[in-house]
């Protein structure tokens, strides 16, 4: 009865903060709860911890994000939001994934990166993201999960399959979760349709998102599992989007699709992909619990390419998974140097530290991390170092952040909460 009373309150209070608004692509009228500044606040603040949960940044080459933010600005001057300050940045992951936060924040991995042809089909990608963007489907997603009871927690934890900062236990992000959403078929075949409008404004074949469609059938009939967990699960891909797209590129104006110049802006990529290819290897072999193979494999990599930061960070988690601390922290301390704003390193540098002992090093190390990300594992060792220098209040507050997150580390972290505050625990 008072979880009903509590929802009716919410959605009274909805129906009093709720307004209708006119959706700035389509011109129709829609009911919304977030306010195009709340979307934009959502997005400025959510765009560094969704780059950090999936891979960060991708540094080995800075004018590949720069060549992405050229095509994507290109595209968003002629969207129906050109003024929405819309960011554009290329995540160092494997998994084939774009995505769009409110207010135009928009990532592509280097994973989707290397199966696409030519410029065109980028643009297909970004002009698809830039309509979510414009057309405000997140406010929509986000209203939607609000009236059926979701209530405040509008985040979802991004990146928890993305294969990064959890091969071995690091733990998950806390927090600074983000929303990132699960467009519906109406969302998706509006987003292709526009994307492709602006597409051809900007000069771009349209015929490059029907391609871009067929791939993602193909693929998606084919099961591979990285794909169905990046692109297909919030952009489920159909037989009805592809032939939508060829209906729509028949009437569009035909443009260019300067292939040339996409696969010179990739070529560091493509040169290194052999390397990444051994990089997925070792995680596939660390997850089946092959770890001189999955150790083998990471040196194979980094020999390839040994200033790629996301080799080193690996490596430190499979030496942290074995317990040899000091080498672990030396593989963190490289990929630090090679990448000083990711968080990982210094998550995992700090786990390791406090595991040799050095709590005033761990400490320093795992509060940077999560000024970073907020995470788990952080929290949770952060708890410990309070509890040994005696700050038993700080220790209960990470605790507690640390138990959101479930699983052997959440569990310890009620165990540690029964001890210090058992009246609060049991409240919970």
């Amino acid at each position: 009865m008072v979880k009903i009373i509590r929802l009716c309150g919410l959605m009274l209070t909805l129906s009093v903060l709720a307004a209708c608004s006119t959706n700035p692509v389509t011109g129709k009228s829609e009911f919304s709860a977030i306010s195009p500044a709340q979307e934009l606040a959502i997005g400025a603040r959510q765009y560094g911890p969704s780059q950090q949960s999936q891979g960060g940044i991708y540094t080995l080459d800075p004018e590949l994000s720069r060549y992405v933010t050229e095509v994507g600005q290109k595209l968003a001057a002629v969207s129906h939001q050109p003024d929405l300050p819309y960011e554009f940045v290329v995540l160092n992951n494997d998994v084939p994934n774009a995505w769009a936060l409110p207010g135009g924040k928009i990532a592509i991995n280097r994973g989707l990166m290397v199966h696409l042809e030519d410029e065109a089909q980028l643009a297909a990608v970004l002009g698809h993201e830039i309509v979510h963007a414009a057309a405000r489907h997140s406010a929509q997603q986000m209203t939607q999960s609000m009236l059926i009871g979701i209530g405040g927690q509008l985040a979802v934890a991004a990146g928890r399959n993305s294969g990064y900062g959890d091969l071995v236990g690091t733990g998950v992000q806390l927090g600074s979760a983000l929303y990132q959403a699960s467009y519906g078929r109406d969302q998706e075949l509006q987003a292709d349709d526009y994307g492709m409008l602006y597409m051809a404004r900007a000069g771009y074949e349209p015929e490059a998102a029907v391609e871009l469609q067929q791939t993602f059938v193909r693929l998606a009939e084919g099961r591979q599992s990285n794909w169905l967990e990046g692109l297909f699960a919030s952009h489920p891909p159909s037989q009805q989007r592809v032939d939508a797209n060829r209906v729509k590129a028949s009437k569009l104006t035909p443009g260019e699709r300067h292939r040339q110049r996409y696969q010179r802006a990739m070529a560091t990529v493509t040169r290194n992909q052999p390397a990444y290819e051994l990089h997925q290897k070792a995680q596939k072999a660390a997850s089946e619990k092959n770890f001189d193979a999955a150790q083998q494999l990471l040196q194979q990599a980094i020999d390839k390419q040994p200033r790629e930061p996301l080799f080193y960070a690996t490596a430190g988690q499979l030496e942290l998974h074995n317990k040899r601390y000091d080498k672990a922290i030396k593989h963190f301390k490289r990929a630090h140097e090679l990448y000083p704003e990711y968080f990982l390193p210094l998550l995992g540098r700090g786990v390791a530290t406090k595991a040799l002992g050095f709590v005033d090093r761990a400490e320093q190390d795992l509060i940077m991390s999560s000024k970073m990300l907020p995470t788990q594992a952080a929290a949770f060792y952060l708890g410990e170092i309070k509890l040994e220098q005696g700050d038993k209040n700080s220790a209960v507050v990470y605790f507690r952040q640390s138990a959101q997150g479930g699983g052997e580390l959440g569990k310890r972290s009620q165990e540690y909460l029964q001890q210090l505050a058992p009246a609060a625990t049991q409240q919970q």
